[in-house]
This record gives C-alpha cells, sequence and structure tokens, in this order.
C-alpha cells in the first residue's frame, strides 16, 4: 500500500509539472517518520527572498551567542529606505531617521519579506560571506549568497545566489529540530515564519484551512521577454496527527502567467499533503 502511495503521489507531481514552461525542483521530508521524495531535488535555483531565512538563522545565532540582542536599537536613516523595492517598513515609517529594534527588523524581514529590512540586517551582521559561511557550517554545501535585494535589482544578479530543494529540506529539518539555535530562538523564528503575510496563494492554498504552515516565500520580478528567473516556497507544515513534514518548492526559468504559477506551487502542495495524510 506504501508504494502505491508514493507512485500515485509522484504521478500526481508529474502531472502538476508536465508541459509547463518552467523547471520545477520538488524535495518533501517527514520529520518525525523520515521518509523522503524528491523531484529535480538538486536543482540549483535562484533563492530570491528565501534567503531571509538563511539571513535570519545568522542573526538569531549571533542573539544566542550574545553578540546581538533581539531588544537592542539600529538606527535607520530616509536612504536607507530604498523606494523601487518591496517595504512595508518604508511604507510606515517613509522618513526614516528612527530606531528600529533587531526584533521589528525580523518580523518585517521574516514575516512581511521586507527588502530593505533584509539589506539593513545583512550589513549589519557583515554583508553576505557571513552567512555564507554560517549555513556552510551547518553542513549545507548547495547554498551561494553573493548579492543582497538592492543589487538583485539587477537582472543578471537574480542569478548568483542559489540553492537546493534537498538542501533546504535538510537545513529546515536541522533548524525545526533546534540543532541551530537555541530551542528559544528557534521558536521565535518558527513563529515569525508562520506569520508569513506573502503567498496567501502558493503553498497556503494547497492546504485545509488553518493549517499550520511555517514558510517563506521568494519570487523574481519579469524581464522583457516575460520570463520569470524564480518562484518558491519552502515550509514545514503541521499535520492533523500532531506530526510535520518539510516541503521546498522551487520554480526556475518560468514563462508560465503569474495565477498558473501559482497554481503549481498550491498543486504541488496539495499532492503532497494527501501523500502524508494517507499513508
Amino acid at each position: 500500500m506504501f508504494f502505491v502511495l508514493i507512485f500515485v503521489f509522484c504521478f500526481m507531481v508529474f502531472m502538476v509539472i508536465a508541459s509547463k514552461n518552467a523547471t520545477v525542483g520538488v524535495s518533501m521530508k517527514g520529520i518525525e517518520e523520515k521518509d523522503t521524495l524528491s523531484i529535480n531535488g538538486n536543482l540549483k535555483a535562484p533563492m530570491m527572498s528565501i534567503f531571509k531565512f538563511h539571513i535570519a538563522l545568522t542573526v538569531l545565532n549571533q542573539v544566542d551567542r550574545g553578540i546581538l540582542k533581539l531588544d537592542q536599537k539600529i538606527f535607520i536613516k530616509k536612504e536607507d529606505l530604498h523606494s523601487e523595492t518591496w517595504s512595508p517598513m518604508r511604507e510606515e515609517f517613509p522618513d526614516g531617521n528612527r530606531d528600529f529594534t533587531l526584533d521589528q527588523l525580523l518580523r518585517y524581514t521574516v514575516s512581511h519579506s521586507d527588502n530593505n529590512g533584509c539589506d539593513i540586517l545583512l550589513k549589519f551582521i557583515g554583508g553576505p560571506k557571513t552567512v555564507q559561511k554560517f549555513i556552510n557550517k551547518q553542513g549545507i554545501q548547495d547554498f551561494v549568497i553573493k548579492v543582497n535585494e538592492q543589487e538583485m535589482s539587477i537582472w543578471e544578479n537574480l542569478y548568483l545566489n542559489t540553492t537546493t530543494p534537498e538542501a533546504t529540506t535538510k537545513l529546515l529539518e536541522k533548524f525545526y529540530k533546534g540543532e541551530i539555535l537555541k530551542k528559544s530562538s528557534t521558536k521565535y523564528l518558527y513563529q515569525l515564519m508562520v506569520e508569513t503575510s506573502r503567498g496567501k496563494t502558493w503553498m497556503k492554498a494547497g492546504l485545509p484551512e488553518n493549517t499550520e504552515l511555517a514558510h517563506r516565500t521568494g519570487i523574481s520580478g519579469t524581464n522583457d521577454e516575460d520570463l520569470r528567473a524564480g518562484m518558491n516556497d519552502i515550509g514545514i507544515v503541521k499535520l492533523p496527527n500532531g506530526k510535520h513534514f518539510i516541503l521546498a518548492i522551487f520554480l526556475k526559468n518560468i514563462t508560465e502567467e503569474f495565477e498558473d504559477t501559482e497554481r503549481i506551487i498550491a498543486d504541488i502542495t496539495k499532492a503532497v499533503w494527501e501523500y502524508n495524510v494517507k499513508k
């Protein structure tokens, strides 16, 4: 029966991605049951804003080590709040020139995908090299971070920050099990991901209403040929029986319409959910 479920699951996912104008990579892992399923799981894909999860891990590691504190204040100048980018923080405080706590910056960055908050945090901890070193130290090798959000406004730079679906599920598992951060920081970041306000029609749309999902999304714009570099959703899903599975979905070089791309992520998520509740 188990092998029948795997076959049906794989068939359902292949049906979702068949003939789609995008390269798709998927990795799933059960946290408690440890089963894994992967389709093109070694795809090196542009991360887009999912790298905000990796940045948050690095920031909170410094909190755990006593280098930083969540209540410490960081002064943000008006010129730090770039106008041509997604930034709820800038919309709320357009003039800047005020203090924000590290906690506030993390909430803007992780829960609301604020690009200015992201770049401020990244600069504050020492830049991409600091994050690269920390993530590699966790045993994650298929991960490259070279540029921040502002630098990704240049099309070619969208392809510089990369990871794979399988590397992502491995990192998420380590995070959930408390192997990266202290218990308090793990719980804190997990809740920030549960409170994610972006991508409600992506992974979340493939799950039953009120299902607990701790996730991080990422998406690029399109170029003059309507090519989208990447669109991703990664997360931890809680099942009705209290167990969890990790899911990483990456789409690369997409020419599908935006709504159709959202549906790909939602339909893959639905197939993974059905596999996990039926096995």
